[in-house]
């Protein structure tokens, strides 16, 4: 049997509603129609609900799904918030505890390591060589106290080599102190940054996931609302205006 526009009422108020302005929640989305149910249980599918009743239904649809969306952005904002300001995390400056904890030995060793190491060394050190040979081997001066093949001076290079070897070494130690502070901070701050972009992600997926649709949503709530207030406006200047009486 066909139901007609005048056998139809409102579930809320039991008022007679037309097919114009009266919804079946059947047409209704499931939250939608869940929230209906929830204050109705004994509502069904093929009953009819009109515009003002589900207008209220529909407010409160918005308001749980940006109310959601507000509380799971706040959520994640906080732990992003506590993992930027977090001190878990052993930052040193290398360059200042090494410095601090610098002995005379050791500051000592970076000196001979830093002028070995340079050309002003090698310049002096083949100057020195030269001079020696030259000196014993031509007799300048009348200085003669190596000759040829020169062994004082071999010895000489020998202990030379002796002795900057393992003050050399000392640096490289230190070096390698700091090359090894400087994986630690790097770690660190791996870590750290791994995990703020575990929670950027996850706040951009609860954006893609959630808020987008939810906007689309609620859009689409605004349509059908403004939908509904045009037919009502257009239902009041429709109706006759009943002239007053004299």
């Amino acid at each position: 049997m066909t139901t007609t526009g005048a056998d139809l009422t409102c579930l809320v108020d039991h008022q007679p509603v037309t097919l114009e302005n009266g919804l079946q929640l059947a047409e209704l989305d499931t939250n939608l129609r869940n929230r209906i149910k929830r204050d109705y249980p004994k509502a069904k599918v093929t009953d009819y609900i009109c515009g003002h009743h589900l207008l209220k239904y529909r407010l409160e649809r918005v308001d749980a799904m940006i109310n959601a969306d507000l509380k799971q952005t706040k959520k994640i904002n906080h732990k992003l918030t506590r993992a930027l300001q977090s001190d878990d995390y052993d930052i040193i400056d290398v360059n200042e505890v090494l410095t601090k904890s610098l002995t005379f030995g050791q500051r000592v060793s970076d000196g001979v390591a830093r002028f070995g190491g340079s050309w002003s060394f090698i310049g002096i050190f083949m100057f020195v060589l030269l001079g020696w040979m030259l000196v014993n081997g031509l007799h300048l001066f009348g200085v003669n106290f190596d000759n040829y093949p020169y062994i004082l001076l071999n010895l000489v290079l020998s202990c030379v080599a002796a002795v900057q070897a393992p003050i050399i070494m000392m640096s490289q130690n230190r070096s390698a102190d700091r090359d090894r502070m400087m994986a630690e901070n790097d770690y660190h701050v791996n870590l750290k940054s791994e995990h703020e972009l575990r929670l950027l992600h996850a706040k951009v997926d609860h954006l893609a996931q959630n808020q987008v649709p939810h906007t689309m949503e609620i859009e689409r709530f605004q349509l059908e609302i403004l939908g509904e207030i045009r037919q009502e406006l257009a239902e009041l200047r429709a109706t006759p205006k009943t002239p007053p009486k004299p």
